[in-house]
């Protein structure tokens, strides 16, 4: 069967969509993979050997009126339209952003049925112009939608690469002491700015019985090594193996993406979410920490409250109990299977 899968600008957007496209592979369906040129996703889907095919794409500003991306997304529109006929997929699964609308935008238009996968704990922009007429909507948190799509909604966890390392082994792999515990600190795929100046500073105190791994970005690698110089168990890399890292770690302290608030709840890793301001994403990461932190999973602080950032952390690392409880509320959110149920679910439309 042919199946098409879209989405892309983030790894939020292109991870779930390629663990999807590859258990289909695995299943013996042909799968195609569209996304946005220039974007991420032109180097990392090709290199995981699934068939790639980019289409423009605009992207749109809450605020500013941008001619040249309203351009693109006429052509990507246009493009798109291209495409579908010369793919022909029976189902397409889009998990959103302004990478994936064009492509799903006209298979709706075609007849062509769509499944949405909604990451965060509100629908996204794309995802609100696209679900009226998508057949399914798959949900990655239980959250509540209005009357008109909450029928076709379904939760079906969000698709995380579901392998685990022993702990010991994996703090011995990354080159820490295993007798001692591991916070790992991570902004998202690009690395966080604000928490590479934030975290050197707030977690000195804490290093000797804390151990640190700190994925910075490619961009804020070297000025985080300069505020780490000289501090003992305090080590940045720009990217880290992100099995070996979750396994190994003992907490977190990371940005409110939906990627990586499942990944801790697959792994088990009690953490402490410091979403992005609201007017840069919408709002949709700190919604998300909201419902992690409303369930007892997470504990959230805001990045510009620098008290109530260093009060959390304190909580998050001095508190064993704390940790043990949040512990047990993620394992009611672990998205384990939810590559399987995906792949049945768009299986199933497609029939």
């Amino acid at each position: 069967m042919k199946v098409a899968v879209t989405g892309g600008g983030s790894g939020g957007h292109i991870f779930p969509a390629l663990a999807v496209a590859l258990r289909l592979i695995e299943l013996g369906h042909e799968v195609s993979y569209v996304g946005a040129e220039g974007g991420m996703e032109t180097r990392i889907v090709p290199e995981a050997g699934v068939p790639f095919h980019a289409l423009p794409a605009g992207k749109y500003n809450r605020n500013t009126l941008q001619p040249r991306e309203a351009w693109k997304a006429v052509r990507g529109l246009m493009a798109a339209r291209a495409l579908l006929r010369r793919l022909r997929p029976r189902v397409v699964l889009s998990t959103g952003g302004f990478a994936g609308f064009p492509f799903a935008f006209a298979a709706e238009n075609a007849g062509v049925p769509v499944v949405l996968l909604e990451q965060n704990a509100t629908l996204g922009l794309a995802n609100r112009w696209l679900a009226p007429r998508a057949r399914r909507i798959a949900l990655a948190m239980d959250v509540s939608l209005p009357r008109k799509l909450a029928f076709k909604a379904l939760v079906t966890g969000m698709p995380v690469r579901e392998e685990r390392r022993e702990a010991r082994a994996a703090k011995e792999a990354l080159g820490f002491d295993p007798e001692r515990p591991l916070l790992l600190v991570m902004g998202g795929s690009q690395g966080s700015l604000a928490l590479n100046r934030a975290l050197p500073e707030l977690l000195e105190p804490y290093l000797g019985r804390w151990q640190v791994l700190h994925q910075t970005g490619e961009r804020g690698l070297e000025a985080a090594r300069e505020r780490v110089r000289g501090l003992a168990d305090y080590r940045t890399e720009a990217f880290v193996d992100a099995i070996l890292a979750w396994s190994a770690a003992d907490a977190a302290v990371t940005r409110a993406g939906a990627t990586t608030l499942a990944e801790a709840a697959y792994h088990g890793v009690p953490l402490l979410a410091v979403p992005l301001p609201g007017g840069v994403d919408g709002g949709a990461q700190e919604r998300n920490a909201r419902f992690y932190a409303t369930r007892e999973a997470a504990l959230a602080a805001d990045q510009e409250k620098p008290g109530e950032l260093a009060a959390q952390l304190e909580r998050l690392l001095e508190d064993a109990d704390l940790r043990a409880r949040l512990r047990g509320h993620l394992a009611e959110l672990s998205p384990a299977g939810a590559t399987e149920r995906l792949a049945h679910l768009l299986l199933e439309v497609a029939e």
